[in-house]
Order: C-alpha cells, then sequence, then structure tokens
C-alpha cells in the first residue's frame, strides 16, 4: 500500500510487490465441479505438487477433503489436453484417470483406491468423460486405443465397474465426446467428427436407443456437420436432450424435436466455447423449467437464467467478466468465475437471493488496488487479407500501474503482446496475476483476440481459415501500433510472447515483420511441416483448417514457417521448452535455436525437463516468468528490480 508520493523511475524497473515465487505458489488451476448430493466437489491442478491433480469434497460443514492421495493424478491424456478426468458415482466413490498409467481407479471414502481397468503398459488405454449407467452398474465413456501403432483408435465404450470388462458402443469416427445418457438410462447422446475437422469446425450429435443390453443398434445424426459444430449436449431432469449450436452464426441454446431445429435462446452471443478439452459446461438444468447459462458478448461474460417454456433469458448482476465451469441444483449455481480486479475462483450462487460464496480462490494473493491495472476493452482497425472486407479485432489493453511507482516525465513503457494458444482460443478481462507481474513493473501488456479468436461468433473464428500466421500477425501488430499511434506506449520497445500456437504466431511476427524489438516463444511452433507429422492425433489434421492439406501445400507450409525464414529474424528472441512435450515436440525449438545462434542472433534456450506442453511444476513456471522479464530487461536496456537469476543470452553483447 502506498504510504508517501510515488517515486520516479524508469518503467520496467518499479520494485513489484508480486513476485514470480508469490505468483506460483499462491495459485492453483480450477476446474470441474460437480454437485453431488450434500457434496460438492472440483479438481485443483496444484503447482507445489509438480502439478498433480487433485480431486477435493467439500462437505455439507463446508470442511474440505482431498479424494485422491498422492501419488494419484487426477488427469486424462485422452487428446493430450484432457478434461473429463474424474466421475462421482452414486455410492460417492470417485472414479479417476490416473496420469502416470491412464488407467481408471475408483477411490472410496476412505481415500482406499482399487483400480477398475487393467494395465496395458505404457498408457496404451486411455479414457476421460464418463458418465455413470447406474442401471447395468457400468460407466460410458470416450476410449482412445494406443496398443495397434499408428494413429490411436478412439471408441464410444462401456465398463463394467465390477470387472472392468468393456465393450465398445460405438466405433468408426476418428473423434468422440460427451456421451450423455437420458435420465430414464434409455437413450445415449454424444458427439462425433473426423479428420481434417475440429470439433469447433463440424461437431455432430448424435441420439440412439439402448437395448435390453445396454447396446446402440440404431444410432442416428440429429444435428451438426456440414459447417455446423455442436457442443455440450445435456438432458434436462424431465429427459429432453438440449445442446448448443452454432448454426445461426452464434453458439446458441437449442431443444431437441422432431420438428424443425431452431434456437431455444437466439442471440448474437457465444453461450459455447471450442472444446480443447472434454467436460465443459456453460449451461446446467436447475430443474426442468429453467437453465442456468454463461454467454460471451464482446469477450465478456454474463450470467443468466433461461425458463425453459418461453425461451426468454434473465441477465443476472454479478461482479463477474469471466465465467465457466458451470452447475446448477437445488436453486444454487456453481461456477469458476473471476473479474477485472480479483481473480476470482469457484463460487456457490442462491439463485433465489443472489448471495455469492467463494469456495475456493484460485490465488491466495491479496494485492492492493493501488498495484492492479484492469483490463481495458479495445477494438481496433486491421489489415484485411484477400477475400476479406475491412476488418477489425479486438483485445484487453493494461497499463502499467504501481502506487508507489511513476515514470519520468515524457517517458512511455514498453508494451509485450500477448498472443494466446489455440488458436481458437481466447484471451480474457480477468484478473490475472501473470499481466500484473508485467504491469506492476512498469510494462504495458496488449492481450490480442485476433481473427481465429474464439468469443465472437463463427464468422470471427472463421478468419483465420487458412490464414494462420497471416491474420493472426496482422492484428498483434495492428494493435500493438494502434498503441503506439496513441501515445501510449513505446513504439521502439515493443515485444510479442506467446505459448504454443500462439509461440507461432509470436515466431511468425518476429520473421516476417519488422514491427517487435524481442520475443518469447513458449513450447511455440516454429516449423509447420514438423508439426503436421509429428503431432498427436487430435491435431494431427488441424492444419488442413488454418494452412491447407498437407503434404499438397508443403511449399504453403514451408512459406509460413519461421524456421524456415530465420533471415528475416534480426531481434533477440528467448525460447522455453518441456522436454517431455508431444503437442510441440522440442526438435521445434531447438532447431529454431540452432538456426539463430549460427546467424548471430542474440538466443536463449530455456528447457525443462519433465515438463509436457504447458508448465505444471512451480520451480519451472517460476523460472520462465523471472527469466523472461530479465532478457526483456537485457534487450531493452533496464535492470528489473528484485534478486533474479541471471539469463544466459547467446549472441548478445555485453
Amino acid at each position: 500500500m502506498q504510504t508517501s508520493a510515488p517515486h520516479t523511475a524508469p518503467y520496467g524497473t518499479w520494485p513489484s510487490p508480486l513476485t514470480a515465487a508469490d505468483i506460483v505458489a499462491a495459485g492453483v488451476g480450477l476446474s470441474q465441479p460437480r454437485f453431488t448430493g450434500p457434496h460438492i466437489y472440483w479438481l485443483e491442478s496444484r503447482p507445489t505438487e509438480g502439478g498433480r491433480n487433485v480431486v477435493v469434497r467439500r462437505g455439507p460443514d463446508g470442511r474440505c477433503e482431498d479424494v485422491n492421495a498422492a501419488p494419484l493424478n487426477a488427469r486424462t491424456r485422452v487428446h493430450e489436453y484432457g478434461g473429463g478426468d474424474y466421475l462421482v458415482l452414486d455410492d460417492g466413490s470417485v472414479l479417476l484417470s490416473d496420469f502416470a498409467d491412464q488407467r481408471l481407479h475408483r477411490v472410496g471414502g476412505q481415500g482406499a483406491a482399487q483400480a477398475v481397468t487393467a494395465h496395458e503398459g505404457d498408457a496404451a488405454l486411455r479414457y476421460a468423460d464418463a458418465v455413470q449407467d447406474p442401471q447395468r452398474a457400468r460407466v460410458l465413456c470416450v476410449r482412445e486405443d494406443h496398443r495397434g501403432g499408428g494413429e490411436p483408435l478412439n471408441t464410444l465404450v462401456a465398463i463394467t465397474l465390477a470387472d472392468g470388462v468393456q465393450t465398445v458402443l460405438h466405433a468408426g469416427r476418428d473423434f468422440y465426446a460427451a456421451p450423455r445418457l437420458s435420465p430414464d438410462g434409455c437413450q445415449l447422446a454424444w458427439l462425433a467428427w473426423d479428420h481434417p475437422h475440429m470439433p469447433w469446425d463440424a461437431a455432430e450429435l448424435w441420439l440412439a436407443e439402448a437395448d435390453a443390453e445396454g447396446r446402440l443398434p440404431s444410432p442416428r445424426r440429429i444435428a451438426g456437420g456440414d459447417g455446423v459444430a455442436i457442443v455440450q449436449p445435456e438432458w434436462s431432469p424431465d429427459g429432453r436432450l438440449h445442446y448448443l449450436s452454432d448454426a445461426t452464426g452464434w453458439w446458441n441454446l437449442y431443444r431437441h424435436s422432431d420438428e424443425a431445429a431452431a434456437p431455444l435462446v437466439a442471440l448474437e452471443a457465444e453461450f459455447g466455447r471450442p472444446a480443447w478439452q472434454f467436460g465443459g459446461s456453460s449451461y446446467a438444468f436447475d430443474g426442468p423449467g429453467r437453465i442456468v447459462c454463461s454467454y460471451l458478448r464482446g469477450g465478456m461474460a454474463q450470467l443468466a437464467l433461461v425458463d425453459t417454456a418461453s425461451g426468454t433469458l434473465r441477465d443476472l448482476d454479478t461482479p463477474f467478466n469471466t465465467i465457466g465451469h458451470l452447475r446448477a441444483a437445488g436453486g444454487c449455481a456453481l461456477f469458476m468465475a473471476a473479474s477485472a480486479h480479483d481473480a476470482g475462483g469457484l463460487y456457490l450462487m442462491d439463485l433465489a437471493s443472489a448471495h455469492l460464496e467463494l469456495l475456493r480462490a484460485a490465488s491466495s494473493l491479496k494485492l492492493d488496488a493501488g498495484f492492479v491495472s484492469a483490463a481495458q476493452a479495445i477494438t481496433f482497425a486491421t489489415p484485411s487479407v484477400p477475400g476479406e472486407p475491412s476488418a477489425v479485432a479486438h483485445g484487453f489493453f493494461y497499463p502499467p500501474q504501481n502506487a508507489d511507482c511513476a515514470a519520468p516525465p515524457g517517458d512511455k513503457p514498453p508494451l509485450l503482446v500477448m498472443s494466446h494458444g489455440g488458436p481458437t482460443s481466447m484471451a480474457a478481462p480477468a484478473l490475472s496475476a501473470r499481466i500484473q507481474f508485467w504491469t506492476s513493473r512498469g510494462i504495458a501488456v496488449l492481450d490480442v483476440n485476433y481473427g481465429g479468436s474464439s468469443g465472437y461468433g463463427r464468422a470471427y473464428r472463421q478468419r483465420l481459415a487458412g490464414r494462420w500466421g497471416v491474420v493472426d500477425v496482422l492484428d498483434c501488430i495492428a494493435g500493438a501500433q494502434h498503441l503506439v499511434q496513441q501515445g501510449r506506449v513505446d513504439g521502439a520497445r515493443l515485444a510479442i510472447t506467446g505459448g504454443s500456437a500462439g509461440g507461432y504466431t509470436t515466431l511468425a511476427a518476429l520473421a516476417f515483420h519488422d514491427v517487435f524489438r524481442a520475443g518469447a516463444s513458449h513450447y511455440g511452433i516454429g516449423d509447420l511441416e514438423a508439426l503436421a507429422r509429428d503431432t498427436h492425433k487430435f491435431e494431427s489434421r488441424y492444419l488442413d483448417q488454418l494452412v491447407g492439406p498437407y503434404p499438397a501445400q508443403a511449399a504453403l507450409y514451408r512459406e509460413r514457417s519461421p524456421i524456415h525464414h530465420t533471415q528475416g529474424l534480426s531481434c533477440p528472441v528467448i525460447f522455453f521448452q518441456g522436454l517431455e512435450d508431444r503437442v510441440v515436440p522440442p526438435n521445434q525449438a531447438e532447431a529454431m535455436v540452432q538456426a539463430l545462434r549460427v546467424k548471430g542472433v542474440p538466443v536463449a534456450y530455456l528447457p525443462f525437463a519433465g515438463e509436457q506442453h504447458g508448465f505444471r511444476q512451480a520451480h519451472n513456471m517460476r523460472r520462465a516468468l523471472e527469466a523472461e522479464l530479465v532478457f526483456y530487461g537485457r534487450v531493452f536496456g533496464f535492470t528489473p528490480a528484485g534478486d533474479l537469476e541471471p539469463v544466459p543470452i547467446d549472441n548478445l553483447p555485453g
């Protein structure tokens, strides 16, 4: 808290109360909440335990306990991104996928674990998104089979809980998701799609009657495909199937009937999210007549109620701008949420009184308001590409903010442009300790929702079709130049950073344009051809949509790959890479680093043993954040405050 007049110091050198160690130690990843009788469950990813995922149970008295003791790690590797990692069974036991062996384990009330599925060696069988079929004493789930070599086989399977016997219910499609059993156990709905589509491109909704043995003899497609993507099928308590469809250009809420499909609620807003992981939920039933939902408009989330009889929607007043993982029961809603001034966490809301209770904070950090830079939504013109009219892009700007410091008169801050992953993901405006790490030190941040991002409708997502490495890069550049023209940042100190797909956008911006003066690639893509050849099944044909069919358009892949254009790279770059990454293998970063070393461009490389796609170990997360700050300080000529470990930088004088 400020106790005297701010002292004058150059941008980037401001002492901050927010350290990398604090950010990592104080934060947990929260997801997949569940109502089950009087108990509430959720999943925690704990950096201080090496990223182990723990199912937490909260009793009616408010006491919390871990369900799975170490070393059990509730994390499936289906699609590599996981989700749908656990299921609470009717008897109160928890069925979860263990990361180490990918077997399903049943954990009882006293924490004793028993393996349900057989050991196949090297995590050859993987399971996700299970639902219980209590009438037949089994669970239904997605199975990914790696036993045959080559591309794994995805199916819908039933697993008998007593003996682990598995029965394939449906096969023949490249991908399956969201098996959902009707309340009477007589019908099963699910999603399916095939290469080269991703689930947000053309996922289909299927429905089948279950026979006496629980088989599905006559499945039929009832929605989706042909340029329409379905997400999150759900049954109402009275047995009516609902789902989200983007047939109107926006993911709206539908109720299945034999008549022509029409939205139950039609808004130019996104009720759905891209299914990068299993088990997402943006709406839930609080009885047969009422749905609790969240939707996105202009990148901002809104909580609302839907009357299922009339289709009317009523917004609920909350302080949040980011809402997800929504569940409902007994007049209450359970969801993850955050605001521009609060990192938030898991909330329980009484729908009658609108009373909010924070059940679990996403971070224990308490940052004084004088050090918080709130997101400012901005929209800016961006260059159109052939076949596209004049375009705009979106982002959230965070100016430097530190109650104890002020910059010298006339000084302008460096700008760090953030390019999110996916690329079909989105930047959210909620308070992020990682963004405040930069702004509280005097570095401005622009978090860009470039063309291809979610939250702005299907047409905006499709801006990136065939133009990855072009539209996203031009939008990031346009956002930075917009702020320079407004006089809000220093045009000579522009940096860009991103992870995974955002790392590719970062490298492409540096290789093909001379705007940014530094960059940071976190497990980013340098070689599109290598990605098309080497990545996992879920994304193995993603680039058909983003770039073009491979190998037919191999020349275009080389044209768009930064690894083949290092002659255009003339500014310093730092690379961060997990050595066990299957999504973007380490050879991508290592090839780029070597090319820059040979060329004489300043380059730093920090590999992390034991890390996969995205860092989960506290020490590595801290090291990456601090090293990026030190790197920018060296490049831009300022000395960050604090006791920070040096970063070896090849080819950088001094």
